[in-house]
């Protein structure tokens, strides 16, 4: 049995795993009681529960959605990659800047938004942040104070700027830097299951096996 819990352990630590969200940093992509996969072979081979990387073979774009432990306090992460290494990341009323060039918006559909509340919907504004190849939806709530301008800052070497969809509601890369490579455990891409918190943990049925950026 020992053997067993070994393997699967090891699998899980260098292949695939799922990560539990807790919190709403990332809606209305992901949703608090969301099950996310993490695709750890996304970018490269790791050594079984560790950070040590045995070979590479890709990195973190702009838009995915990444699993990483903290800088601030080793937790596990999910966020959206909005910057790498180079960059110079802005932003100027909740709206991203990259290299001088502020990215474009449009309207987010309905469909995405209702995936909100009502009450919660009410108090925030959405929009679709059209990122290079990776476009996604974000919110924010103008009566929650946040910080709606940052920067300019330059993304190191070797590093990743993070920030949550939910750009009110998000304890990113604006409060504690950019985040080393080494970090990322994985690449999320798909919803595995969903519950609902405030519902019981009823079955959100429609979110299993949805893909993340529509």
């Amino acid at each position: 049995m020992l053997t067993v819990l070994i393997v699967v352990g090891s699998l899980r630590s260098s292949l695939a795993d799922w990560n539990d969200v807790p919190t709403g940093s990332m809606k209305p992509t992901v949703l608090e009681g969301d099950r996310v996969w993490v695709n750890k072979l996304a970018y490269d081979l790791k050594v079984p529960f560790t950070t040590w990387h045995l070979a590479e073979w890709s990195n973190p774009a702009r838009g995915d959605v990444v699993v990483f432990f903290s800088p601030k306090d080793e937790v596990r992460l999910v966020k959206r990659v909005v910057g790498i290494p180079g960059d110079v990341i802005e932003l100027r009323q909740d709206r991203l800047v990259i290299n001088g060039q502020p990215v474009s918006y449009e309207p987010l559909s309905d469909d995405i938004s209702r995936r909100i509340e009502a009450p919660e919907r009410t108090l925030h504004e959405f929009g679709r942040e059209l990122l290079p190849q990776k476009p996604h939806a974000v919110m924010s709530a103008p009566s929650i104070q946040a910080p709606r301008d940052f920067g300019p800052f330059t993304v190191p070497a070797g590093s990743y700027f993070m920030m949550g969809d939910n750009r009110s509601n998000s304890y990113d890369s604006r409060f504690w830097g950019a985040v080393e490579r080494r970090r990322i455990v994985g690449r999320v891409s798909t919803v595995v299951l969903s519950v609902d918190p405030k519902r019981h943990y009823a079955p959100r049925w429609e979110r299993f096996f949805e893909p993340l950026d529509r």
